[in-house]
């Protein structure tokens, strides 16, 4: 899997990103800066990383998303390449129109820097098939902009075509009001595009690819990208 991180100011999640990415292909992304305005020839992968690009100054990713590195991960997702987005990264996506939605202030006004559990909705994706449907996994969140939002019809639009990926949940599954910690609405966590290869998540799982760090539920996801591209 040839892999690329975006690397824009203010991010600071990226070299976490690399090593979880590492772990399962055995090779060092790339690191592209903003200003770039090509994407590396054959890249399977783009990773918007987490952070807090141009400091949240604005609405978070909305600077980001006007970088010219962004015009051609636009491209890049429009030919059918796949795209990560995490924490800022799914702001970015949901910005820049690859995303529907908006990521809104956390419903308790505080930035959140805790655990969470997240339900596996679908784990048919090149992003979850290493997942059981169902299937509850730790990850951390760390934001304070972290409540996804979009109007009723979008949402049930999400629900109708499957493409919501990830709830939060209880560690038994179940999905609750005390579970869902910023107030996403229908407790989304993930959300993927309509062709299922552009995936944006507010948790971490790139903090949990390591057992002798914080143990393991984050590594499928990128072993599932791992096996989805070697398979190709």
């Amino acid at each position: 899997m040839k892999a690329a991180i975006i690397l824009f100011p203010g991010i600071n999640r990226e070299r976490d990103m690399a090593l979880a990415l590492a772990r399962v292909t055995g090779r060092k992304p790339q690191m592209l800066w903003h200003r770039d305005t090509a994407l590396p020839a054959g890249l399977d992968l783009v990773v918007l990383p987490g952070g807090f690009s141009y400091g949240d100054y604005l609405r978070c990713g909305a600077m980001a998303a006007q970088s010219p590195i962004m015009q051609a991960v636009k491209a890049h997702a429009a030919r059918g390449g796949h795209v990560l987005g995490v924490c800022n990264g799914f702001q970015m996506l949901t910005e820049a129109g690859l995303l529907p939605g908006a990521l809104l202030r956390n419903a308790s006004l505080r930035f959140l820097s805790m655990d969470c559990q997240m339900k596996v909705e679908r784990a048919d994706t090149a992003f979850t098939n290493r997942f059981q449907r169902g299937q509850v996994f730790r990850a951390t969140m760390a934001h304070g902009d972290g409540n996804y939002f979009a109007d009723d019809a979008t949402l049930d639009r999400l629900e109708g075509e499957g493409l919501v990926a990830l709830r939060y949940a209880t560690p038994q599954g179940e999905v609750t009001a005390a579970a869902n910690r910023n107030g996403s609405a229908r407790s989304i966590a993930g959300v993927l595009s309509p062709n299922l290869r552009v995936l944006g998540l507010m948790p971490h799982p790139e903090n949990q690819v390591d057992p002798l760090i914080d143990g393991t539920d984050g590594l499928p996801l990128f072993e599932s990208l791992a096996e989805n591209f070697a398979a190709a």
